[in-house]
């Protein structure tokens, strides 16, 4: 089955099947075909084949939780897709907290219900294959060292996803204080790269200078803040989750992001004293596509923001759909009789 619109998998007008975590966890696919899925779906985007309106977002006065719904549709899959996500517990540790998000894909062509499906694994996946893009068009060229702070969820997935698309590093750091984590990181980078290892680094300044690529994915009580004096010339700095101080951004010779718009809602926490963010000089979909320029200077240092876009959550998920019904997987539900 290809994973293009010519192989649609809906179903009928009376049922929704629904693909449970285990469901897809159960499903092998690669990292080069995530890679080309998300790649897929950037181009798409800038070929104004697709739509990608911004995201709604929910949130109490207090901050104990953050609801979010996105609604998009992709052009050359012809499928139209929302995914919810919501978030509780925000003000208590990781352990007490709940999240839950989910996609819900309809076929744009027969006009029928292809699946709904847990939607973190594709978060899990979709998140990487963008840093490892973000590396592979905006990296210095001959980089060689990358950095990964955080061992959390995208944490994991990091580095597999850089040498995918960056098979030239040739020295691989971390910084992260949970021994799970640390432990989870090589695990996944042994799965994908059985003779690559990590270095665990503890003086993150000098492992900043170090590094051609930062990827910065640690959760919001890290105390790690990389600052822009740190980076050497040419450094990347892609920044996921927590782990980059607002200098890295402010002082960045380039800014590169997957959205403004969602950069300007999301990343208030990399304002400047002001409470402001700097314009990007481009947005990376038309850099993917070859339309705008990306890097335009071997020293200079690049700062890219890395916020999702539901079009890619839209290809990744109906990549999964297409796998997993292939496989009979999944519980059908007459949810509309």
């Amino acid at each position: 089955m290809t994973d293009t619109a010519s192989a649609h998998i809906s179903g009928d007008d009376k049922h929704l099947r629904i693909l449970s975590t285990t469901d897809l966890a159960g499903i092998d696919i690669s990292l080069a075909d995530v890679v080309a899925t998300v790649e897929g779906a950037y181009r798409t985007l800038q070929a104004g084949q697709s739509d990608n309106p911004r995201k709604l977002t929910v949130k109490p006065q207090d901050g104990h939780s953050v609801s979010y719904a996105m609604l998009g549709r992709d052009g050359s899959r012809e499928v139209v897709a929302i995914k919810t996500s919501y978030k509780h517990g925000l003000d208590k540790g990781r352990e007490e907290q709940h999240y839950y998000t989910s996609l819900t894909i309809y076929d744009d062509v027969t006009g029928l219900p292809v699946a709904m499906m847990d939607c973190s694994r594709i978060g899990s996946l979709r998140t990487p294959a963008v840093s490892a893009l973000l590396a592979r068009e905006l990296a210095a060229p001959g980089a060689r060292t990358a950095l990964v702070i955080g061992t959390g969820t995208q944490g994991r997935l990091a580095l597999p996803f850089l040498l995918t698309t960056l098979p030239d590093l040739d020295r691989l750091l971390l910084s992260g204080t949970h021994p799970e984590g640390i432990a989870a990181v090589r695990e996944q980078l042994r799965a994908h790269f059985p003779d690559r290892d990590v270095e665990l680094v503890t003086d993150l300044q000098a492992a900043a200078a170090d590094a051609d690529v930062i990827v910065a994915t640690a959760g919001g009580h890290t105390p790690a803040a990389v600052e822009a004096s740190w980076l050497g010339p040419g450094a990347l700095s892609i920044l996921v989750g927590h782990g980059l101080a607002p200098s890295t951004l402010h002082e960045a010779d380039r800014v590169i992001a997957t959205s403004e718009a969602q950069m300007n809602v999301t990343g208030t926490d990399m304002a400047d004293a002001e409470g402001k963010l700097p314009a990007v000089d481009a947005e990376f979909p038309p850099v993917l596509a070859g339309v705008s320029s990306g890097r335009t200077g071997a020293e200079e240092r690049i700062f890219a923001y890395n916020s999702g876009l539901v079009v890619t959550d839209i290809a990744l998920g109906h990549r999964f759909a297409q796998l997993a019904l292939a496989q009979g997987l999944g519980t059908e539900v007459a949810l509309w009789q």
